[in-house]
């Protein structure tokens, strides 16, 4: 398997994480472990690689929610309650995006998400 495919998961994801301001130590090593894992997952399954970034992102995702936050939070909705922003397609491909998970709106392709504007919305 191709390691530029987990570079450029890990360059996006990344990314994503500083827009949020949340690429801290703790998501850092949990975006190395999801590259690693998937890895793995790739070398079993080398057609997979197209569903790589997606799921490193979801598997971030997932890491950050089990130790202390939702992340990414959607700003676009500034009404009702905090809610996250979630992978599309579900099992990764080609082209992953971040959707609000209340309206169904793409937010940003992943390694594009935006801090806050003009101090409107969510910060996380």
């Amino acid at each position: 398997m191709d390691d530029t495919l987990f570079f450029e998961a890990r360059a996006l994801v990344l990314a994503d994480l500083q827009a949020r301001h949340q690429a801290t130590a703790e998501a850092v090593s949990a975006l190395e472990d999801a590259c690693a894992a998937r890895k793995w997952w790739a070398e079993q399954w080398p057609e997979g690689g197209v569903f790589v970034a997606g799921l490193v992102a979801q598997d971030v995702q997932d890491s950050l929610f089990e130790s202390r936050a939702r992340w990414p939070l959607c700003l676009g909705c500034e009404d009702g309650p905090s809610h996250s922003l979630y992978i599309q397609p579900d099992l990764g491909g080609p082209d992953p995006v971040w959707v609000c998970e209340e309206t169904g709106t793409v937010a940003a392709a992943l390694g594009q998400l935006h801090s806050a504007r003009g101090g409107a919305g969510r910060t996380s």
